[in-house]
């Protein structure tokens, strides 16, 4: 069934378009073949409604807050300075569209709804006003509330919406994020009669957050400077010794001394102790604005967790401490050939490896600077070229497994060849090794399980010896079985 189409809603026949969708909406929710699949970000947010017993026939939005406490949560609200560009970028346009700007809080609450006065008038009758709710679990999918589950800008079109009143409407929104923590601060809205749709809407939308968060950093570059310049002496007062400034959130704005630090401190109100992610014990002071972060002494060292997941038919992956880090190919074959050579290895020696008899130790110095910035130079070391960090790689899971006869676990660890987009000779050599290693131990261990978990893989799919392995040692009654047979007639068949 083929999906509707995804990100904009932009038809060429807003009202066809909208009899489609109420029929797939119908459909669905009455759970026969639908003429049309849903789009997968509707779909999925349907799902969310449902499962919070959203009514599609009387859900309407609660009023939560009344004018006098919407007035305010404005003055509280985060986005209330950026009101006014918001206004010049998108009021004037939802006026000549028929259409209207809202603004929300993190929690769906409409704070701020201006735009056309009829449309305005519309809105108001179907609950679409200042001081409602209107979150997917209370009204259902909706811009608003979608955009706030997400954390995406979307578009919602006529019967999109979950809640059948609103049908005849069309609204697209994005969400605002905190620049200093990147919590969600709220969401900014156009909606309007579904007659008047524009297929630039949510780009414009878009836009608007972007510019919005634009300027909620540079007011936050501001008061980061200004905290500074009203507490550098409690900085400059340590004489030396180290210690940051930190903002109320812990965000670290000027250090003395301190070496390596996180970009945030994560602290408690009104400070105390605190321990960083390398051990280092600490102190925060409370100033009368942000914190004064005092360093006593150095823990236990602890080593970082280097995580290289290369034996995979999809993207390779790296991870220093849990956090993704992009690399390149030819990163990837230098952290490779490192971790089979704990020891280290020198500049001639790893050109070699890596490029044969052409390898240059020039060009070898070149990318290990540039792989020292990208994970850092307590993680590669040099002199020799080393891991210092605590490297659990799939290649070594594997070959440590095959060295103590560990059938199972190597199969399972084994998703798919070494870097298979490689040409370095080194990396090229261990990636058949470790294919054939697996491969052999498979076929002679009789275990179903590890055969089947090696045909899976790219180096397995068009064995035939595995496949037959497989026929063989599958009982009858497995349903794996079938499959096997059927395979293994589909890879003889393209056999010349």
């Amino acid at each position: 069934m083929a999906e509707l189409p995804g990100g904009e809603a932009s038809p060429r026949d807003p009202q066809a378009y909208a009899r489609l969708l109420k029929d797939v909406h119908d459909a669905v929710l009455s759970g026969v073949p639908a003429p049309r699949s849903p789009r997968s970000v509707v779909s999925a947010s349907w799902n969310r409604s449902l499962a919070a017993r959203v009514d599609p026939d009387k859900g309407v939005a609660p009023l939560v807050y009344d004018s006098g406490e919407v007035s305010g949560l404005r003055e509280e609200h985060p986005l209330a300075p950026v009101l006014p560009t918001l206004r010049q970028t998108l009021v004037s346009i939802a006026d000549d569209a028929e259409h209207m700007m809202i603004v929300t809080d993190a929690a769906g609450h409409i704070l701020w709804r201006e735009g056309a006065a009829g449309v305005l008038r519309r809105a108001d009758g179907v609950m679409l006003a200042e001081g409602t709710r209107w979150s997917e679990d209370v009204i259902g999918t909706n811009a608003m509330g979608t955009t706030l589950a997400t954390g995406e800008p979307v578009q919602i079109y006529s019967a999109e919406h979950l809640v059948r009143t609103y049908h005849g409407w069309t609204c697209a929104a994005a969400p605002v994020r905190d620049p200093e923590s990147g919590a969600l601060l709220g969401s900014i809205d156009v909606s309007g009669p579904l007659r008047t749709v524009h297929p630039a809407m949510l780009a414009l939308v878009t836009a608007a957050a972007q510019l919005a968060e634009g300027q909620l950093r540079a007011r936050l570059a501001m008061r980061d400077e200004r905290l500074r310049a009203a507490n550098m002496s409690h900085l400059e007062a340590l004489r030396g010794a180290p210690g940051a400034l930190l903002s109320a959130k812990g965000r670290v704005l000027a250090a003395e001394a301190c070496g390596d630090l996180p970009s945030t401190v994560d602290i408690r109100p009104g400070g105390g102790a605190v321990t960083l992610p390398d051990g280092r014990l600490g102190t925060v002071e409370p100033l009368r604005e942000g914190y004064l972060l005092r360093l006593r002494s150095r823990g236990p060292s602890r080593r970082p967790r280097l995580a290289l997941e290369f034996l995979t038919d999809g993207p390779p992956s790296t991870t220093v401490d849990g956090r993704e880090v992009p690399f390149t190919l030819r990163h990837a074959e230098i952290l490779t050939l490192l971790a089979l050579n704990p020891g280290g290895l020198s500049a001639e020696r790893l050109a070699l490896l890596l490029y044969g008899e052409s390898g240059n130790p020039v060009t070898v110095r070149a990318e290990i600077h540039r792989l020292r910035t990208q994970l850092g130079s307590d993680i590669v070391q040099t002199r020799p070229y080393r891991l210092s960090a605590e490297v659990d790689a799939d290649f070594l899971r594997v070959r440590a497994a095959l060295k103590r006869g560990d059938v199972t676990v190597a199969a399972n660890a084994f998703r798919g060849p070494l870097l298979p987009e490689s040409e370095s000779p080194a990396v090229r050599e261990e990636r058949e090794s470790v294919t054939a290693s697996v491969r052999r131990v498979v076929l002679g261990g009789g275990d179903a399980a590890a055969l089947w978990s090696y045909w899976e893989t790219p180096s397995g799919a068009d064995d035939l010896e595995i496949v037959d392995a497989l026929c063989r040692i599958l009982p009858e009654g497995d349903p794996r079985r079938a499959v096997a047979f059927t395979h293994r007639a589909r890879v003889l068949s393209g056999r010349p």
